[in-house]
């Protein structure tokens, strides 16, 4: 640990491929904010805060040749901005982090176009390093709810690499082993794209924590079994009410739970709550390639002609979610009391 999936270096923003994984480490390098796009919407970078590193990175290599007037500045940074913010459209931290930095530079009183460019950089190099530190306190948090003997069970890959490095829902586990606890995790393989066969059981292999890699569909007689002791995901949006859109596959995991009688967290950062949207009905749901489906990972397996619905991400109800572990604490129900404090600290 940590498992950066990305790094800055010398005006280039190398993004660590992370389809190529587990077998191969290829770093894609983007010189412009076209080659960030294409690495977010290609997934070759995924992770609701991982993307919005990489977005505001984006920004500013989608800026740094400019040449103009402030007049004519703000319109290419608007421009960009737009651009960036498309490439997915689900998870919120891409629009919350570029936003966070057009308004730092809107307040700037300043004429010299080279200076707003570096303003730029330095805001996105803040936001990254900010990442590392919210979920660091994060995992601190989330660790209190675990114990030694737990068997957890997560879905995706809500580590090191879907954020700066540390991780938020793995980061909670990290935390809890650095505190001596041993735990025992059961990742789903997380179809299609294989997210957890290949990188979350990739990450808790690195770093010594106890892993069972099992199929989405075996999750209900695991639980019936009683294998399973507590559910942990990440998440890449949180309405004002809690409802919560993660990695297709999750709204399958808390109902589950719920039957089973088993505590379901989401652990995330400030960064991915939306609280101008009331519940989950708001949040945009991205339909992906059918290719990922019929062909993800070599021949094509299904008939041709055959229809492919591939929605990448679903929306769990709050009413299936024990609690959120954020930097500001666990936060349990009545969510609309308990996020108060964490919406007001997104206003400052």
């Amino acid at each position: 640990m940590p498992f950066p999936p990305l790094r800055f270096e010398k005006d280039v923003l190398k993004i660590l491929d992370q389809r190529q994984l587990p077998l191969h480490e290829v770093w894609i390098e983007c010189r412009d904010s076209r080659r960030v796009h294409w690495a977010i919407q290609h997934m070759a970078i995924r992770g609701a805060p991982a993307i919005g590193i990489a977005g505001g990175y984006g920004l500013w290599l989608g800026i740094r040749k400019f040449r103009g007037s402030r007049r004519a500045f703000f319109n290419k940074l608007r421009q960009e901005a737009a651009y960036l913010k498309g490439a997915r459209p689900t998870g919120v931290n891409l629009r919350n982090v570029i936003d966070r930095i057009m308004a730092c530079i809107h307040l700037l009183k300043q004429n010299d176009v080279e200076i707003l460019k570096k303003r730029v950089l330095e805001a996105a190099q803040s936001l990254h390093k900010e990442d590392d530190l919210l979920c660091r306190r994060m995992g601190r948090h989330g660790a209190r709810l675990f114990k030694t003997g737990d068997r957890v069970l997560t879905h995706c890959n809500a580590g090191g690499l879907a954020t700066s490095g540390y991780g938020t829902a793995l980061g909670v586990l990290y935390a809890a082993k650095s505190m001596g606890k041993k735990i025992t995790v059961y990742a789903a393989e997380t179809r299609p794209l294989l997210q957890g066969a290949r990188l979350t059981a990739w990450e808790l292999l690195q770093s010594d924590i106890p892993c069972t890699l099992v199929c989405d569909n075996a999750v209900a007689s695991l639980m019936r079994a009683g294998k399973i002791d507590r559910v942990i995901v990440g998440a890449d949006r949180i309405a004002r009410n809690g409802d919560t859109a993660n990695k297709i596959g999750t709204y399958s995991h808390a109902v589950l739970a719920k039957v089973h009688n088993i505590p379901f967290y989401v652990a995330a950062p400030r960064t991915t709550f939306d609280f101008t949207i009331r519940s989950g009905k708001g949040i945009p749901i991205e339909a992906r390639d059918a290719k990922e489906v019929s062909e993800g990972f070599g021949p094509r397996i299904t008939p041709h002609g055959v229809r492919i619905e591939n929605p990448a991400f679903d929306v769990t109800p709050h009413s299936y979610i024990s609690a959120f572990i954020t930097e500001a604490g666990i936060l349990r129900p009545p969510f609309q009391t308990s996020f108060k404090k964490l919406e007001s600290s997104l206003q400052r």
